[in-house]
């Protein structure tokens, strides 16, 4: 939404990051790359080789998704493994090199 007015760090030059606003499951972060994929269930389950009844599972987070089924899944999702294993990540909190 535009109001026509900028904010005060808009007017200043100040870059303002985006605030999260909601927090993601494994399960979710599987089902929003499904859907931005524009794939049903069924036709992730015919290109992964993971039966549908899987996913289903993985995506209202009943079964864990584990490492192996994270990089069949990412392959066909065009997305990288950490982005399904790891939604809350935040590289500004913590670094992998600690």
């Amino acid at each position: 939404m535009t109001t026509g007015r900028k904010t005060r760090a808009a007017l200043k030059g100040d870059f303002v990051p985006a605030r999260a606003r909601r927090r993601l499951s494994v399960g979710q972060s599987v089902r929003i790359a499904r859907e931005l994929n524009e794939m049903s269930q069924n036709e992730l389950a015919e290109r992964t080789g993971i039966a549908q009844s899987t996913i289903s599972a993985i995506e209202t987070n009943r079964i864990k998704l584990g490492a192996e089924r994270a990089k069949t899944l990412a392959r066909s999702l065009n997305v990288h493994p950490a982005v399904l294993l790891f939604p809350g990540w935040r590289t500004e909190d913590e670094s992998a090199a600690q």
